[in-house]
């Protein structure tokens, strides 16, 4: 603990230190004081910052108490100034590898594509195939969905181009209504 300018291992020898919350309010009253005025300066003025350091400086010092030693550190105040600087060094380390927190306003001004719609669109499409004959529905997505040449697909199919061209034809005709009937104009 600290007396009169020593640190020493045992708390009854800080000046009313008999319990943690005494020996706080003996580190406290002593060094808080200028340890902030000493933060202000390197948070540049920042006071809810700088007496955020503050407390963590004297958590950590209550913390360590059973090992600040009067041989070992003389007085405590040069210590809790460098546990402080580090404090600030560590805060101002950590805002550099994390990117800036930016408002959200902006981007809820961005319009935005509408899934639901392409759902919903998709839906509907899919039931308005599903009104086709086999035929008619294979020849939609083979050639349509699936983009394949016609000469191709009747090659599969085992029929005639002209009866694959006929097919799309009138499965085009027949889904149109479909989605008319769906409520689908356009």
């Amino acid at each position: 603990m600290y007396q009169d300018g020593l640190v020493t291992d045992d708390r009854r020898d800080f000046p009313g230190a008999g319990t943690d919350e005494e020996l706080m309010r003996a580190l406290y009253q002593e060094h808080a004081g200028p340890l902030l005025g000493f933060v202000l300066h390197l948070v540049g003025g920042d006071r809810q910052r700088a007496e955020d350091v503050v407390q963590e400086t004297l958590v950590r010092a209550w913390r360590h108490a059973d090992r600040l030693t009067a041989e070992e550190y003389g007085s405590l105040r040069p210590w809790l100034v460098t546990v402080a600087r580090r404090i600030v060094i560590d805060g101002h380390r950590r805002s550099l590898t994390r990117p800036p927190e930016t408002d959200p306003g902006p981007l809820e001004l961005l319009p935005a594509e509408d899934e639901l719609d392409r759902a919903l669109r998709m839906m509907t499409i899919t039931d308005a195939l599903g009104a086709l004959t086999p035929a008619h529905r294979e020849v939609i997505v083979e050639t349509y969905l699936r983009g394949r040449p016609v000469a191709e697909v009747a090659a599969d199919l085992g029929i005639p181009e002209g009866t694959v061209k006929s097919r799309v034809f009138y499965a085009l005709r027949s889904l149109r209504l479909a989605l008319e009937e769906r409520g689908v104009t356009s």
